[in-house]
Formats: structure tokens, C-alpha cells, sequence
């Protein structure tokens, strides 16, 4: 999204007008759900996807005709047996998609993705909001700046959490996303697995950060897709690392006995997520040592492991693979913010 964002404030900037296309709401087997994003130009899409297929292809010819017409619209895609056939898409349901109109230069948007990047680079959680009833208006929202665009509703901003809503009340018609979250995932071991881990995760949107406590293994040129690379203290690893409820955590590292001092301190913060990798012969032992230091079954509750999906995952890239998923599903589930 990010990338969407700057794609959009240099094609505006540059003298081209646009359409941001989002799906506002599904149901049923769709390719996309809420929250699918893509922007199309005079030359076609340009960047993002809504789940490609007969809908996309219908959509950036709608997106085609809004940039004649310069004015946004919404429309519906009622995806039943008939209407799958005659779209030649194998997935049923229905679809709601809203084409805003960016006119070129607008500066009210590229003021408002200039502040998008800010908050992105201060680790802000953002929402964006886009007014349907007032033609695609756009908003942001963070806890720490607040509004930026135009006043959001309270109700509006009451009904804000993880996953993407359409708010309807009275003359109120708005559509909210989360674009960004200030969680990142902290990987202590930077091994094969952490090393085959980052890539697979930064691939579909989550901001890493790989830590050991061996230089030859803190470094960046073996984690090119990691937002930072650190030396850690194992036994200290709040003198560099401040873990919030945002964040996730993977354990990893050289050896029981660092698995848990990890743990130890992991345990400690208000982490989303704590996986660590062992098979359940090292999980009891390290459960054991961990009671003497006095955690509990409720503790041990928040700990997954083995971590990852049982897929039978047996390589690196394999065990990567299991864990990405799995933590794409917890990110997917998450109750309301």
C-alpha cells in the first residue's frame, strides 16, 4: 500500500488523473476480499490487484470510463451460478467496488500521501478512510496525530479495527482500512531458518527485524529484506528491543538454553505472538526451566510451538513457508483494535 500511495503522488503529480479502486465488500467464494486495492491510469492498472480474473478486467474498463467521466461511482458484481459462468471466473459470491476519481495535481491528496509517508516512517498504526457518500474523499487516522483530510465522524471512528468496514448511519457512508501497523516481527536466531523466514514474511507485508548475538550472523547483507539487522544480548535484549502489543516474536536461535533466556523475557511483554522452533522433546525441557523461574501454564499459553503450520515442513525455506502462513492467519483474525 505503501508503495501504491507514492506510485499514486508521482502520477498526479506528473499531470495524470486516476482511479483508486477498492473493494468495499464481499461475500461469498470471491477472489478478493474487502480491502483489495488497485490503481488504474490512462495506460491501465498500474499498481495492486483485486483478485484479477473477469471482475479485475471488467473493473479497469469501468476505472477506463470514470477517467472519461471524471467522477467516481460504485459498482456491484452479483456473482451467481450464471453470472460465474458468463464471467468465466470459477469463484460464486458478490462483490461491491467503489472507483474514486483523482484529478491531476489534486493537491489534496498529495498532501495527504505526503502525510501518509510521515506517519509511515514514525511507525504510526494508520487507517484510511474514504468517504463513499462525499465521491471517495479520502482521510487518514493514526492515535497519535489523529485526522488528517477531513473530520472524521466519531462513529466512524469508533467502528475502526484490524480488519477493513463500510460504516453506514444516516447521512454517514464511509469505508475504512487499516494501511498501516506499527507491529514488527523481532526473529532471534539468524540462521538458515531466519534467514529463509524474513524474505517469505517482508513478501507479504510484514516488517522484520532479525537479531543474534554472533556478528557474523548480525549482518545485513544476509537479510536484505529486513527493516534492520541487530546485535543483540541475549540476555539483555531490552537494552535494543522494546516489544508491544503490536509485535510479533520468533525464537530461534542457536540452542536450548538461548531459546530460553529468550523466552524468558519474551514472556514479559505485551508480544501478539511468541513462536519458537523445537520439536517436543525441547519444548518440555524448556517449559521445565521456565517453571522454576516461576511462569505458569497461562504463560506457556501464549507461547506456539512447534511454530508454523503442521505441514510437514522439513527445509528452512519449508518451515519458513509453514510459519509466514501461520502468521498470516493470526494477522487475518484479530479482534478489533
Amino acid at each position: 500500500m505503501r508503495n501504491m500511495f507514492k506510485l499514486m503522488s508521482e502520477s498526479l503529480a506528473a499531470g495524470e488523473d486516476l482511479v483508486l479502486v477498492t473493494v468495499i465488500a464481499s461475500s461469498g467464494s470471491t477472489p478478493r476480499g474487502s480491502g483489495a486495492r488497485m490503481l488504474v491510469g490512462k495506460k491501465g492498472r498500474l499498481a495492486g490487484t483485486i483478485g484479477g480474473g473477469a471482475v479485475e478486467y471488467r473493473s479497469e474498463q469501468i476505472a477506463a470510463e470514470i477517467l472519461e467521466r471524471k467522477r467516481s461511482g460504485e459498482h456491484n458484481f452479483t456473482l451467481t451460478k450464471d453470472d460465474v459462468e458468463n464471467l468465466g471466473m470459477i469463484c460464486g459470491g458478490a462483490v461491491e467496488v467503489f472507483f474514486h476519481y483523482i484529478p491531476a495535481g489534486d493537491q489534496a491528496t498529495i498532501s495527504l500521501v505526503n502525510e501518509v509517508e510521515k506517519r509511515f516512517n514514525q511507525d504510526q498504526d494508520i487507517w484510511l478512510i474514504s468517504d463513499i457518500a462525499g465521491d471517495g474523499r479520502l482521510a487518514i487516522w493514526s492515535k497519535a496525530s489523529g485526522s488528517f483530510g477531513f473530520d472524521i465522524p466519531e462513529i466512524v471512528l469508533k467502528s475502526l479495527s484490524r480488519q477493513p468496514a463500510r460504516i453506514k448511519a444516516a447521512s454517514i457512508d464511509m469505508y475504512a482500512e487499516q494501511i498501516a501497523s506499527s507491529g514488527k516481527v523481532y526473529i532471534f536466531g539468524c540462521g538458515h531458518v531466519g534467514q529463509a523466514l524474513v524474505p517469505a514474511l517482508a513478501s507479504v507485508g510484514f516488517r522484520c527485524i532479525a537479531a543474534d548475538d554472533r556478528p557474523e550472523f548480525a549482518d545485513k547483507s544476509l537479510f536484505p529484506d529486513a527493516e534492520d539487522v541487530l546485535l543483540v544480548d541475549l540476555e539483555n535484549i531490552a537494552e535494543k528491543i522494546e516489544i508491544g502489543p503490536e509485535d510479533y516474536v520468533c525464537i530461534m536461535t542457536r540452542g536450548h538454553s538461548h531459546d530460553t533466556i529468550v523466552q524468558a523475557q519474551v514472556l514479559r511483554t505485551p508480544a501478539c505472538y511468541i513462536g519458537v522452533i523445537g520439536s517436543k522433546y525441547k519444548i518440555a525441557g524448556v517449559q521445565a526451566e521456565l517453571r522454576k523461574q516461576g511462569f505458569s501454564k497461562t504463560d506457556f499459553a501464549r507461547i506456539t510451538t512447534p511454530i508454523g503450520l503442521a505441514i510437514k515442513a522439513e527445509t528452512p525455506a519449508e518451515i519458513a513457508i509453514s510459519i509466514c502462513a501461520q502468521m498470516i492467519e493470526l494477522r487475518a483474525t484479530r479482534s478489533k483494535a
